[in-house]
């Protein structure tokens, strides 16, 4: 017997209108010693066209460049620091629709899942305060009690989630087809195309095309919509 279908939903710009860069700058201006705190963030505002041309390029390359500023931080502090990081950051950025979103999967009968690149330090805050059955993101290398500013294998971004979704589908004896997914970039297509019920969420304007095309549904959580593709 199959277990409950899969609902995954992607964070940034799904669920939530943060992103990476915003969660790190918040960590950055907090860390212990002020002048590395300023440094951190004079280098951050210098790579900004360097963040953006990697993101366009490739979300794993971005991925991989963009965490190697976390080096030198303490595990403790990022662990400590988290909860106060998604009150200041997290849950005011959390679009409208979004948790009635979740909870109707849930209601549904569905075993909801976070997917996305963010870290997971950064995550368990906001696993509880959605309730997601399941967290699946990126982690960093931690030597010492330090971040060595790389990310443990593999990146989780475009394909990589794509076999995250279905080595967790076999997990749970449940077929890639009867499953969700939410996101709102191109760059979750591949996860979008793996499972039966695909949804653009807040979609940037090339999925947005895609999702008319194929008549997927399009929904608009920053005003709690649903939109027709068609």
């Amino acid at each position: 017997m199959n277990g409950a279908p899969l609902a995954f939903y992607d964070l940034d710009g799904t669920l939530v209108s943060s992103n990476v860069v915003t969660q790190y700058a918040w960590f950055a201006r907090r860390r212990p010693g002020r002048r590395r705190a300023a440094a951190d963030m004079g280098k951050l505002l210098l790579s900004v066209p360097l963040l953006i041309a990697l993101d366009l390029c490739s979300r794993r390359l971005f991925n991989e460049f963009f965490y190697r500023y976390y080096r030198g931080m303490s595990e403790q502090f990022l662990a400590e620091s988290a909860p106060a990081m998604f009150e200041a950051v997290l849950l005011p950025a959390i679009y409208p629709g979004a948790m009635a979103l979740v909870e109707s999967d849930r209601h549904a009968g569905f075993r909801t899942v976070l997917v996305t690149g963010s870290l997971d330090f950064a995550l368990e805050p906001v696993r509880r305060h959605f309730g997601f059955d399941d967290l699946l993101c990126n982690r960093l290398v931690f030597e010492g009690g330090l971040a060595t500013g790389a990310i443990v294998p593999p990146v989780l971004a475009g394909p990589e989630k794509v076999n995250a979704i279905r080595e967790l589908c076999r997990k749970y004896n449940v077929e890639t087809a009867e499953c969700k997914a939410y996101s709102d970039s191109l760059s979750d297509l591949p996860m979008l195309d793996a499972v039966g019920f695909p949804v653009a969420a807040n979609p940037d304007r090339r999925l947005r095309r895609i999702a008319r095309s194929r008549g997927w549904p399009v929904l608009d959580l920053k005003r709690n919509q649903h939109v027709h593709a068609n």
